[in-house]
């Protein structure tokens, strides 16, 4: 008699997931800027401090088109596969599903059977994915109970509606777009869940044309870039409530809800304030039937001398933190914000989530600031901490320092030298940066980083 057992990767609650092993490999999505006929790539990185191998590239597949840049990539499942409604608990976590944003084209990446030496086993072609959705421009992938969920900028002619569709878990065949009635929605980002009250959070950025050949100064300054949240009924994949931010704040992206799923709230990062060039965090959370929203962190604008700002910052004699990308650690109490613009990460106590309390701050890079790393003090870094991830026991984060091909020279006119750091969190707060840990990667931008076994951003759980 055969005997089925979930994945092992697979958790219950995040309690359980926070004492699994520690993490020996990430995997990171990396995108050649320069028109050169070099692909993006996956590479795989030793994280095993007791490694001869510790901090360096141990694999890497080279994809086969070139000009995809590859986004937030994600496993085809997790965690939610052993949710009691849509149970899948023989699925395994071990493809890794890569969007092209800019070419609309998705792989998918075999972790196994040698976790260090992945291999490219499907391509969908963006034709598929445009008859099938409507879609194009994907940027997220989550693994959901019931299948692969992937979020979409826009349509195939570079405007909207952006929205989600879905792949099949076990043949990856796209399936078709996901909501029934998107209601006022037309703007897309990011999205997530919250399993526990069948309910879905969308965020929004802009249009592929607002976004693809840099910042649309014009569409920032009149507030049409992204302001509101949107809240749906997960399993009717209806429409059911929108939170308007205000035109001011332009840009609400990264979205972090709480991971016990008891609990009704989460957290939206906020690039731009139009008014003093601010960033912020905003929780939303549920009260008496509805959804609600609030800012709970402002970060200012540093002031800094314009011979040293890019052309678009100089009149304003300041640099803003740029917050693109926020983080959760599994137990719900510490939050990271990454300041792509300043060069700062920031760690807050979310404890009380109406009442963040900041715990932690590194600098490393920065548009003014150039803090350089320990690993090699004299030499100033470009780029800033961008995206973010967490272990799963919450004590390493990994911050990668590329946004976008097509904004990272708005921002850092020499362009950005790709690489990799690890910072130590204290189990009751604190930062620090990991002097041995530092990837580069050359002329190639890291962005998104996933971890072996699952990280804070890869899973949702259906028991707290």
């Amino acid at each position: 008699m055969v005997l089925w057992k979930p994945d092992p990767s697979f958790y219950p609650s995040p309690r359980l997931a926070m004492q699994a092993p520690p993490e020996r490999l990430a995997y990171v999505a990396t995108v050649n800027p320069n028109p050169d006929g070099r692909p993006d790539a996956l590479a795989v990185v030793d994280v095993d401090p007791r490694s001869p191998t510790y901090g360096r590239v141990v694999g890497r597949v080279e994809l086969p088109y070139t000009g995809d840049e590859l986004h937030h990539f994600g496993w085809n499942a997790c965690s939610s596969a052993l949710c009691p409604y849509a149970p899948h608990p023989h699925i395994q976590r071990r493809y890794l599903i890569l969007p092209g944003l800019r070419s609309s084209r998705l792989y998918v990446v075999d972790t196994q059977p040698d976790p260090r030496s992945p291999r490219l086993v499907k391509v969908i072609e963006p034709e598929e994915v445009f008859a099938r959705t409507g879609y194009a421009r994907p940027h997220t992938v989550h693994c959901g109970p019931d299948g692969i969920y992937i979020s979409a900028l826009g349509n195939p002619e570079g405007d909207g509606p952006g929205g989600i569709f879905v792949l099949d878990h076990y043949t990856f065949e796209v399936l078709g777009r996901w909501e029934v009635d998107r209601g006022p929605q037309f703007l897309a980002y990011d999205f997530w869940w919250h399993l526990g009250y069948d309910v879905m959070i969308t965020s929004e950025w802009g249009t592929p044309r607002m976004v693809e050949q840099g910042v649309d100064v014009e569409a920032l300054l009149n507030g049409r870039y992204g302001h509101r949240l949107h809240i749906w009924d997960l399993r009717r994949r209806r429409h059911v409530q929108s939170l308007d931010l205000g035109a001011e704040h332009q840009m609400v992206l990264e979205l972090r809800p709480a991971h016990d799923p008891t609990k009704a709230y989460g957290f939206a990062g906020v690039v731009l304030s139009l008014k003093d060039l601010s960033a912020s965090v905003w929780l939303w959370y549920r009260e008496d039937g509805a959804w609600s929203v609030r800012k709970v962190i402002e970060i200012p604008a540093e002031p800094a001398d314009p011979d040293r700002l890019p052309p678009i910052l100089k009149d304003f004699r300041a640099v803003p933190p740029l917050v693109t990308d926020i983080n959760l650690s599994l137990d719900d109490r510490f939050l990271y914000v990454s300041c792509w613009g300043t060069g700062e990460l920031r760690q807050y106590d979310v404890s009380d989530p109406f009442h963040p309390r900041l715990t932690g701050a590194v600098r490393l890079g920065g548009i003014v600031s150039r803090a350089p790393h320990p690993k090699d003090p004299a030499r100033p870094l470009n780029g800033g901490p961008q995206m973010v991830e967490i272990s799963r026991d919450g004590r390493r984060v990994y911050v990668t320092n590329s946004l976008y091909i097509p904004w990272d020279p708005i921002f850092y006119p020499e362009g950005i030298r790709g690489w990799l750091a690890k910072l130590d969190a204290g189990p009751d707060g604190g930062l620090t940066v990991d002097p041995t840990f530092f990837v580069e990667f050359g002329d190639y931008r890291p962005h998104q980083v996933r971890l072996e076994g699952g990280d804070a951003s890869s899973d949702s759980f259906c028991y707290p």
